[in-house]
């Protein structure tokens, strides 16, 4: 690696929301940025993609209470917060195929389920309050949770089937994947940074309960915007070198910038995929090395109009029977047309990603079918995209720490390896996994490349 002067104060690798935050926040701190991005297009995990006109979300989408910096940004960018339709019943398809109706996010489930599940949310919310959020492995406790998986904690918990069913699919739709392979501490630390389980779950009052006009997406490319030239996209990053003068970074066809900094802001399988020179500690290598992503296919079903709200459907809609985990209206603002979003999620998406996109669309329809009625059936488009095929996240919506990570390799969460940093939607002890997570995360990477560049020689 060469000693001469950097081209650059700082490269950002990734150009979600986190690298978008992050390279904007020091642009305007008066550092020179380049944002590199291995797709055609910024955004990450809050990807879009335009239909009859409207942009649908094809990734995150959802804000609420307590994510300030997603609200405040999308003040400052002018974007305006719409609540997520929510009035109506909402639908719960039983493993046999029943529908039952309901209010709430618990539905009907049986008096004896319904006791078991509210007993076993208290006990969760009641152990997260005990997790420490900036640092989960020293929680009290620590390695006896995170020695256990989310699965046998319900399996020693839940006294009913019905119970244990129902927190089998809340672990999908939360974490897109299957108890059995979730650390207990990393659920109670995932709804610790999100403030409680009704945070996490909940539409009015939680994580779901607004939508931004236009899309989560719009936002990326507001900011993108901003950041003009200092984007390329279609660069993938393959190395990062570093010595006591700096940082080089060459992507994919060999082109190389030098920087005092570099922000590394995409997933941690794909952080672990870069050689970097000298390599990364130990211990933070076997980190990225550990934590694979969720499982997720999500669709969007675009329909003439949201014929489910003259049923009296909210269009919130659980299935025990599968392949789909959940269904959310998200009708854009305008009422163009009605739009499901539904996900798959976990050991269905990895299932149903073996299938023919004929198969998967026969399939998928069928689902919507029977929770929604033959109009369903025939939606006037049906966008699919499965994150677990997308090279540059591989999975979705978050890295899931699997028993033994926190509390062996957890110390290395976040922290600098020299003049290489962190950022995204796992870099923050605050709302992980959510849009909100990759905002917090960037500003913090921007704060600390600051100081650091601004600290005397």
């Amino acid at each position: 690696m060469s000693h001469r002067c950097p081209d650059i104060d700082v490269i950002v690798v990734g150009a979600g929301m986190a690298g978008l935050v992050c390279a904007e926040r020091l642009r305007l701190r008066g550092h020179e940025v380049l944002l590199v991005e291995a797709r055609d297009q910024v955004g990450g995990r809050t990807a879009g993609r335009e239909v009859d006109g409207e942009t649908v979300d094809l990734g995150g989408q959802f804000i609420g209470p307590g994510q300030d910096r997603m609200y405040a940004l999308a003040a400052e960018l002018g974007v305006a917060v719409f609540p997520t339709f929510t009035a109506g019943a909402n639908v719960l398809e039983t493993g046999t195929g029943r529908l039952r109706r309901f209010r709430g996010m618990i539905p009907r489930l049986g008096p004896l389920t319904l006791l078991d599940v509210g007993l076993a949310q208290s006990r969760l919310d009641r152990l997260a309050r005990s997790v420490d959020a900036d640092a989960p492995w020293r929680s009290e406790n620590a390695a006896a949770l995170d020695g256990r998986t989310l699965q046998s904690w319900i399996d020693r918990t839940l006294r009913t089937r019905g119970g244990r069913r129902f927190l089998v699919l809340a672990c999908r739709a939360i974490w897109a994947c299957e108890p059995s392979e979730l650390s207990l501490l990393h659920a109670l630390f995932y709804v610790k940074a999100a403030g409680s389980l009704a945070a996490v779950t909940d539409v009015e009052g939680g994580a779901q309960q607004d939508r931004l006009d236009g899309g989560a997406y719009g936002l990326a490319a507001r900011l993108a915007e901003r950041l003009g030239t200092a984007i390329r996209l279609n660069a993938p990053v393959r190395r990062i070198e570093q010595n006591d003068s700096g940082v080089v970074v060459t992507v994919e066809d060999g082109t190389a910038w030098r920087a005092g900094h570099v922000v590394v802001a995409v997933p941690p399988p794909l952080a672990a995929r870069i050689t970097f020179q000298p390599p990364l500690p130990a211990v933070q290598d076997n980190l990225l090395q550990r934590l694979p992503m969720g499982s997720v296919i999500k669709y969007v079903a675009g329909y003439p109009e949201p014929f489910w709200r003259q049923a009296g459907l909210s269009g919130t809609a659980l299935s025990l029977r599968g392949p789909i985990a959940m269904t959310v209206d998200s009708t854009p603002r305008s009422g163009r047309r009605g739009v499901l979003i539904a996900f798959v999620n976990g050991t269905p998406a990895r299932d149903l990603g073996t299938r023919s996109a004929d198969d998967r669309r026969t399939i998928l329809l069928d689902a919507l079918g029977r929770l929604f009625g033959p109009q369903a059936v025939t939606p006037v488009s049906l966008v699919e995209r499965n994150w677990n095929e997308e090279a540059f996240t591989r999975g979705a919506y978050s890295a899931v720490f699997p028993p033994g990570a926190w509390t062996q390799v957890g110390s290395a969460w976040r922290a600098p390896a020299g003049r290489i940093h962190w950022a995204g939607a796992e870099a923050s002890p605050h709302w992980y996994g959510y849009i909100e997570g990759a905002v917090r995360s960037g500003e913090a990477a921007a704060d600390a490349v600051a100081q650091a560049l601004d600290r005397p020689s």
